[in-house]
């Protein structure tokens, strides 16, 4: 009998640890097929997990959420990334009517004035295509880091996302933002230009600015709130707790 999917996670945290990042996609993709997503915004993390995915030719689907708000260089990225791997990326954008209706009320800038519009926006622009891009999927595959904020450190490489009802990997979690540059050069590596221009999380062209030498990894995003409200709603389940630890046979 099949294990409930969301106790297999205490089994991914105990060995996945023991895996390199290639080895952990492989996994997934062997335990689970079919049923893996991996999702990018074409950030340094992303470009890195989209290499090794495409370069082991790993059956795991890749898309992209394209919020209609990007930055050109990230757009210029996503098209060095089709050229360099000759491999599809699948594309969820907003419903048009929900875009259509949120300017006629408020405008095109309506994320500036309160947290409660801004979420509003990334509601629609993000969280909802992400919904429906994760729909039938078992495993999402992230670029989350624990070197990105202080909420990320608390997370764990393995989780379970109650909201999506799905486990949540971040292969890259323990990785270095020196490491991810220093592999994204020695492979040849797509990297959007702006990382070069002080970004270091890349998100919608109006919400992302670059930030200073020691500012925080997520001080150029939402700039204008409070830190501890700076997250769009794709990343804001918390590791499950309790896992059944009998479950800790999945290599076997």
């Amino acid at each position: 009998m099949a294990l409930p999917l969301e106790s297999q996670v205490a089994a991914l945290r105990r060995y996945l640890p023991e895996c390199s990042v290639p080895e952990t996609l492989a996994l997934l993709a062997d335990h689970f097929p079919g049923r893996v997503s991996f999702s990018t915004s074409f950030g340094l993390e992303d470009q890195i997990i989209t290499h090794f995915i495409f370069e082991n030719e790993l059956p795991i689907r890749v898309f992209t959420l394209d919020t209609g708000r990007n930055f050109q260089e990230t757009y210029s990225t996503w098209n060095k990334t089709l050229l360099r791997y000759e491999k599809p990326i699948e594309v969820f954008a907003p419903h048009s009517a929900a875009i259509e209706e949120l300017t006629r009320q408020k405008g095109p800038n309506s994320f500036y004035e309160s947290i409660e519009n801004r979420k509003e926006c990334c509601n629609i622009r993000k969280v909802e295509p992400l919904s429906r891009a994760l729909a039938d999927q078992q495993v999402w595959v992230t670029g989350i880091r624990a070197e990105q904020s202080a909420n990320r450190q608390t997370m764990h490489p393995a989780e379970w996302d109650a909201g999506h009802n799905l486990i949540k990997v971040h292969p890259l979690f323990d990785w270095t933002w020196a490491e991810c540059e220093a592999f994204a050069q020695a492979n040849g590596i797509p990297v959007n230009p702006l990382h070069q221009k002080g970004f270091v999380s890349i998100g919608c062209a109006p919400c992302t600015r670059a930030i200073a030498p020691g500012e925080d990894f997520r001080a150029g995003r939402w700039w204008w709130e409070d830190a501890a409200a700076k997250e769009c709603g794709l990343h804001t389940t918390t590791a499950h707790q309790g896992l059944d630890p009998v479950v800790e046979r999945m290599p076997g």
